[in-house]
């Protein structure tokens, strides 16, 4: 029985669901769509099986398949990011990052990453983290222009001489200074891990450069700019097993049976297809579009008078700093966006002068976008769109004293939904989106 006639409930939610993707324009930089192939792959019956291990060393029978599925998927990572090993079993990228501490470090040892409101992410060390509870945590910074603080990285890696190093990010938009962070590494004889959960689709592209040369270990989620299913990967360079030839079966020790159990085959399965969809030749045009596109649009943000994080974007992301506004303004400006249809995610920006329940900026970008078939005349309307819902929001500014917030907040609800202005923009943005299909709705 299908799931129309099994679970209306669900069914109806399901539904609601494709016609918000199908009517709005999403924006948020980690999100993108899977093609029907994916989608064929995740629904599979590779949900059924269980299949704790590795290829040809299984704790469970009849598994013949699933070794064939995940050895393809293996073959392809290995193939299109030019690395001796990949191991594709993390569920996603935290415990991913999380079984390179394990292979790598012990209890307490110093890591160093990029500091979480200057851009980091949660898992490099960040002190709400396991990562930074279990590890001595050592945060760099960016400079007051939002690039990296190379000169401190090697600083405080002098001073602390960590085990491991990070360099990868979830809200930062210029290239990663992978050479010169390994050079650090190197010096001080710290591993070092990239990060490139935001990026591996632009690094197959060749729009953005490859931490394989340089990292001993890499580690990546498949959604995102990859455009596959919500899992992740951590591939061991020809570096790091120089470095230690035991590294490769550190790292797969560390995700089973350190980390995790049974690896999730039917998600395995959309991996492989991904990558395979990632060997087209298309696949690099893509990857150069969504560059453009993000081009375009911080182009059109700055000539309509938004301040973004450095000025503009080297990648597939931008920030827009609300503060020439007044502070914890990214709140007001995602509720508004989300009201026409427009998906982006409030954000901390470098020097948060709020806090990251009520952050000062918007992170947006244009993976999901460029996937859909939106080009640069696109860009320039969505960022015309978004300067008229920022004008009309303008005058709601975020109380100082923490009580009044609530109030504020439901009366500025209250008015978007009442506010014709915007309704009318939603009217344009949900005929705009309609011309664009979504895979799978």
């Amino acid at each position: 029985m299908r799931l129309q006639e099994q679970d209306h409930d669900v069914f109806r939610v399901l539904s609601a669901e494709r016609r918000r993707q199908r009517e709005g324009v999403e924006l948020i930089p980690s999100e993108n769509y899977v093609s029907e192939a994916v989608l064929d792959a995740m629904g599979s019956i590779f949900t059924n099986k269980y299949s704790e291990g590795y290829p040809g060393r299984r704790y469970y029978g009849g598994n013949e398949n699933v070794d064939d599925v995940e050895r393809l998927a293996q073959d392809r990572a290995k193939r299109l990011f030019g690395v001796p090993h990949a191991n594709v079993q993390p569920y996603s990228g935290s415990p991913a990052n999380l079984a390179v501490y394990v292979a790598t470090c012990q209890s307490g040892e110093t890591i160093m990453g990029q500091n979480l409101p200057d851009g980091g992410h949660l898992t490099h060390g960040w002190k709400v983290s396991v990562t930074g509870t279990y590890y001595r945590s050592v945060p760099y910074h960016v400079k007051p222009d939002g690039y990296i603080d190379v000169d401190e990285v090697g600083r405080l890696a002098r001073e602390h001489k960590p085990k491991l190093i990070w360099c990868g990010a979830t809200a930062y938009v210029r290239e990663l200074p992978f050479e010169k962070i390994a050079a650090v590494a190197d010096a001080v004889g710290a591993f070092f891990a990239a990060d490139i959960a935001h990026v591996a689709g632009l690094v197959l592209a060749g729009v953005h450069t490859s931490p394989v040369p340089y990292a001993h270990i890499v580690t990546t989620t498949t959604h995102k700019t990859l455009r596959g299913p919500r899992g992740a990967m951590i591939l061991v360079t020809e570096k790091g097993l120089q470095r230690d030839p035991d590294l490769a079966e550190k790292i797969d020790r560390a995700i089973f049976p350190g980390l995790q159990g049974g690896p999730h085959d039917h998600t395995t399965a959309g991996i492989a297809v991904a990558l395979g969809e990632a060997m087209q030749s298309g696949f690099k045009d893509y990857g150069r579009q969504i560059v453009a596109n993000a081009k375009t649009l911080a182009h059109g943000l700055i000539e309509r008078g938004f301040t973004l994080v450095t000025g503009g974007t080297d990648n597939h992301m931008m920030l827009i700093d609300l503060t020439p506004g007044g502070p914890g303004r990214g709140v007001f400006l995602q509720e508004a966006l989300d009201r026409v249809g427009i998906t982006v995610n409030k954000n901390t920006i470098p020097g948060e002068p709020s806090s990251a329940f009520y952050p000062s900026g918007i992170r947006l970008g244009t993976p999901a976008a460029t996937t859909r078939g939106m080009r640069q005349p696109e860009m320039e309307r969505i960022a015309a769109w978004i300067a008229l819902v920022a004008d009309a929001i303008k005058d709601y500014q975020l109380p100082t004293d923490q009580p009044s917030r609530g109030a504020v907040l439901r009366d500025f609800r209250r008015a978007i939904q009442e506010n014709r202005h915007l309704e009318a923009v939603r009217a344009d943005v949900r005929e705009f989106c309609l011309k664009f299909p979504v895979a799978g709705t």
